[in-house]
């Protein structure tokens, strides 16, 4: 990447060669994005899981994609359950956020023990505390590189109490 010819001299200015994974890192730790409990139950069992990288493909149908390391211990029984609910963080609900993210003693179905949780319509956990749920069928995954591209097509929204979203950037969690 070449600075633009505007910039002043004194710009940091980064020049890539080739791909650099802990650049990329570093670089995707500046952008500011929602947290959310991505979360199934059904057959496979209940699982559930911390995620940034979730966002709307379209909304006819309604769908939402989400990403989630292939070895994450939630992954294969939300691919065998077919069902997930995504649910978006409030600001103060960091400890949850670092319970699903593996980051406590706590795994597993057990995470469920904190929280207010209810059922949505396909049977995945609700967030009862969350500004926003989404119900949602998985209709697509594909393998990318370390991560699964989840599709899934939403058959439910619930709309939480409104206020301020929980968000992570710089490594940190932040109330927005």
């Amino acid at each position: 990447m070449q600075p633009h010819p505007e910039s002043p001299a004194d710009s940091p200015a980064i020049t890539v060669s080739g791909p650099d994974a802990a650049l990329f890192r570093e670089g995707m730790s500046r952008v500011a994005a929602a947290v959310h409990i991505v979360a199934t139950d059904g057959p496979a069992g209940r699982a559930g899981f911390t995620a940034t990288a979730v966002t709307p493909v379209t909304d006819s149908p309604a769908t939402l994609l989400v990403c989630v390391n292939t070895a994450g211990r939630s992954t294969q029984a939300l691919l065998a359950n077919r069902v997930f609910s995504v649910n978006t963080l409030g600001a103060g609900e960091s400890a949850l956020a670092d319970i699903f993210a593996g980051r406590t003693d706590l795994h597993g179905k057990d995470r469920f023990s904190v929280g207010q949780w209810g059922l949505c319509a396909t049977g995945a956990p609700l967030l009862m505390t969350s500004l926003v749920s989404f119900d949602c069928r998985l209709v697509d995954a594909r393998v990318v590189a370390t991560h699964h591209v989840l599709i899934g097509e939403i058959d439910g929204i619930r709309l939480g109490e409104s206020g301020p979203a929980l968000v992570y950037q710089g490594r940190l969690y932040r109330n927005l």
